[in-house]
């Protein structure tokens, strides 16, 4: 079986691709929709994020919780937010490795801002066999982008929800 290593959904937000993007940019409120992520703390806080830019972020999972260092690859207001999880661990992250990678694109749409959300897997060096056992025991059954198709869809209408109402 062939590995599926990125996968991605989208929302219409009726909101403006900037105000999206500086809700999304500010790994802080994350929390606010994720399914697993409690939300972060930024290394070194400037008035907004930028390429290069550290955050460790806290997910939790039932009763196992983790903290992760990302760090940001892409920040182009209204356009695009991306970071790398670079490592891991339990309550510090010093378990260095290609974790994952999300996106956030924006895009204008009438009615509002088409927001697109990405996983990409990049354990490229983990062997599928590997893959596999790991994924189905810490997912309860799913590959990590079965899993993940789930998160996204419900972080996105999360978003959408918040947003609009606050709107």
């Amino acid at each position: 079986m062939r590995r599926v290593t990125t996968v991605s959904d989208s929302i219409l937000v009726a909101a403006k691709p900037l105000d999206v993007y500086e809700q999304i940019s500010d790994p802080r409120l994350m929390g606010r929709w994720s399914p697993e992520n409690l939300g972060a703390t930024i290394r070194e806080p400037r008035e907004s994020s930028y390429a290069g830019m550290e955050f460790d972020g806290v997910n939790k999972r039932g009763l196992t919780k983790w903290v992760t260092r990302c760090v940001v690859t892409a920040a182009d207001p209204g356009e695009r937010f991306a970071f790398q999880v670079q490592a891991i661990g339990a309550r510090e992250p010093w378990i260095r490795a290609g974790i994952a990678s999300w996106e956030y694109r924006f895009t204008q749409e009438d009615g509002g801002t088409r927001v697109t959300e990405t996983w990409t897997d990049d354990r490229r060096r983990w062997p599928n066999a590997a893959v596999q056992v790991f994924d189905r025991i810490v997912t309860g059954g799913d590959t990590f982008a079965q899993f993940q198709a789930k998160n996204i869809a419900r972080t996105l209408r999360n978003l959408k929800k918040q947003l609009e109402q606050a709107g």
